[in-house]
């Protein structure tokens, strides 16, 4: 993979083109983007619970299983067989959302969980894949 070491302003008009003079870094996407390759999934996010985090229905979650887990980090658990994309409060034992339009999770001994991942990324789409689209509920 080519990485053109420039920067994008959204508001310009016209700029030379970017392969014009270009340098080749020598480093893959998945070096820069991924710590732990052997620990880590991708996920595809659904719902508005997270926004206010930027992060949106569609898009991509970098989820890596090494990472150990901290009061109010993203995380991706299994909650009674649910797959849930929620900020993990250790202290209170509970999954929050973003956004205050829902309730906390409590979590109870009754309740099925597993500590999936620590959301290490998410990547916006701008374009959905075809691939991607097949993979979604």
């Amino acid at each position: 993979m080519f990485v053109i070491p420039i920067y994008i302003e959204a508001g310009v008009c016209g700029f030379e083109s970017p392969a014009a003079q270009y340098s080749e870094l020598g480093v893959s996407l998945d070096e820069l983007l991924i710590k732990h390759p052997d620990a880590t999934f991708i996920g595809i996010a659904s719902g508005s619970s997270m926004q206010e985090v930027g992060i949106f229905e569609g898009d991509l979650l970098v989820v890596d299983r090494a990472e150990q887990a901290k009061d109010g980090d993203v995380i991706v658990a299994n909650l009674n067989g649910l797959f849930v994309c929620k900020l993990l409060d250790k202290t209170n034992a509970r999954l929050l959302s973003a956004s205050p339009l829902y309730q906390p999770v409590n979590i109870t001994p009754s309740d099925e969980f597993q500590l999936e991942g620590v959301v290490s990324l998410s990547i916006r789409l701008h374009r959905q894949h075809p691939e991607l689209l097949s993979c979604m509920p």
